[in-house]
């Protein structure tokens, strides 16, 4: 079952949750912007193809040398085709009837250049071979090196038997005044991975880190760094408690785990806090408890080493009934002595489950009539009527005879030592639910307002005459142990005189 007090946290509140939404709001952000890198790159890369296919990319780039010749016969090849063609992708060779050869990537192996050279120059040697065997065609249809020779005015053939086109990408010729000077071999497969790598690599890699730093920040700001602190406020408090200061509390703030804990935290110290209290009062009460028996035990003791060191005086000279007078003192102080020794041990044993409690069923009728009897002499003595009220439904209850009768007595004594000449002390019993109340009732002058909080405390000095059972002081608190070790409860307030109301369990 779950603690009311500890409530979990709503979903939406748990840390659980919200590390997780942060991890998916940090891979949908990722998404985007390699989405966006994705075409970032697709245009870059579609920018850098400025033809649908490599024989359109020949075409293109012949046209563009040729064009560029026309303007300057002296060009620098090899800066022309770097400069203007270096950032397109997909690689081609231009070779030159005059010898020069160049490529527009520095990556193109020479073997394929010399390669790509060779067949250009068997493909110029048999079309210039047809071309003197042959003449001029004047026909409109499309020329063929292997059936017509080239028509001045007329675009050069696009390739033939025996030329690269069949095995490479494309092949365009470059013409100037009507003559084939050379030709634009693209080679086949498109641009290498490695190329792209190597001209794109370095921003999306600054692009793929930057988003890296700023996600990782951001959930580091939104989600750990306010969860950093706050575990912090909680490590410190944790610390200032173990350091003795008990008023140190954890922010528990929030409905998330770390809420929780900090509850819990404070939940712990609030009950250090009271166990710490507790233990200074049982600190002082077991001081004041170690001055009271000192005290308690040091009176008789004191008046039995005086009479007895009188008693020892060889010179001192006493008369019969002097001496047993004395003695008489000696033996009254002993047994109170051994009275008070009797109920501290006794006392102790109760508190401390030491005694057991042999359960039974017990008369109340019967336990009033021991009492009676107990205190029939001074009752006769002081005139002072004892009352008995037992209900029908109060005559029977469970618990340990002597104990109870013990507890009775203590009452009916320190009753008895109230009581003027003359009064009534009254023994009742009456059941309510499950209870049994027994009382005792004094006709006396009653408990000071300011001493009924502390009227079981031991040795309390209140009021002298309050020592009942011999005077030992300790016959309230005896009475307070037996009735708790029964599961019950004892009160005292004032009703026309003192009133101690006992509540036990009823009889099954």
């Amino acid at each position: 079952m779950s603690d009311p007090s500890n409530p979990s946290p709503r979903w939406y509140r748990s840390l659980y949750w919200r590390i997780g939404l942060g991890l998916l709001a940090f891979l949908a952000l990722m998404l985007l912007a390699q989405g966006a890198l994705f075409l970032w790159t697709t245009d870059r890369i579609a920018g850098s193809m400025p033809a649908s296919s490599p024989q359109r990319l020949a075409d293109l780039v012949a046209s563009d040398i040729s064009a560029a010749l026309d303007d300057d016969p002296g060009l620098d090849m090899g800066g022309y085709v770097t400069e203007h063609y270096g950032n397109v992708f997909q690689a081609f060779v231009v070779v030159m009837r005059d010898g020069r050869t160049v490529s527009n990537h520095a990556d193109v192996p020479q073997a394929i250049r010399d390669e790509i050279r060779l067949e250009a120059e068997r493909r110029w040697l048999l079309t210039q071979r047809r071309i003197e065997g042959r003449g001029f065609n004047r026909g409109r249809g499309p020329f063929n090196p292997d059936q017509e020779p080239f028509e001045p005015g007329r675009r050069p053939p696009r390739g033939g038997r025996g030329l690269v086109v069949a095995t490479r990408g494309g092949a365009a010729p470059i013409v100037l005044d009507a003559a084939v000077v050379g030709d634009v071999i693209v080679l086949p497969g498109g641009a290498p991975v490695s190329r792209i790598a190597r001209e794109l690599g370095p921003t999306m890699a600054l692009v793929g880190g930057g988003i890296l730093a700023v996600g990782a920040a951001l959930i580091a700001f939104v989600v750990f760094g306010p969860v950093r602190r706050r575990l912090r406020a909680v490590q410190d408090a944790t610390e200032q408690l173990g350091k003795g200061d008990l008023g140190a509390r954890a922010p528990d703030h929030g409905g998330d785990e770390v809420a929780a804990l900090a509850r819990s935290f404070n939940r712990m110290a609030e009950e250090l806090t009271i166990r710490a209290e507790k233990l200074q009062i049982s600190d002082r009460v077991r001081r004041q408890l170690l001055a009271d028996v000192s005290h308690e035990l040091n009176t008789p003791l004191t008046a039995m080493r005086g009479y007895i060191e009188t008693l020892a005086m060889p010179d001192l000279a006493l008369d019969a009934p002097t001496r047993q007078r004395y003695v008489n003192i000696v033996m009254e102080e002993t047994q109170r002595l051994e009275r008070i020794i009797g109920d501290l041990l006794d006392l102790a044993r109760l508190e401390g489950g030491g005694t057991a409690i042999h359960q039974s069923r017990v008369e109340v009728t019967g336990l009033f009539q021991r009492v009676a009897a107990r205190h029939e002499r001074d009752l006769h003595a002081r005139r002072i009527e004892l009352v008995q009220r037992v209900d029908g439904d109060a005559g029977t209850l469970v618990g340990d005879p002597d104990r109870l009768e013990q507890a009775i007595q203590n009452l009916a004594a320190n009753a008895l030592r109230h009581t003027p000449e003359g009064g009534t002390i009254t023994l009742s019993a009456g059941r309510t639910g499950d209870a049994i109340r027994l009382g005792v009732h004094d006709s006396g002058s009653g408990i000071a307002p300011e001493q009924l909080p502390h009227i079981f405390d031991r040795f309390y000095k209140g009021d002298a005459s309050r020592k009942s059972a011999g005077g030992s002081g300790l016959g309230l608190s005896i009475v307070k142990a037996i009735v708790e070790r029964h599961g019950g409860t004892i009160t005292a307030r004032n009703d026309n005189g003192a009133v101690f109301e006992i509540v036990l369990p009823a009889a099954g």
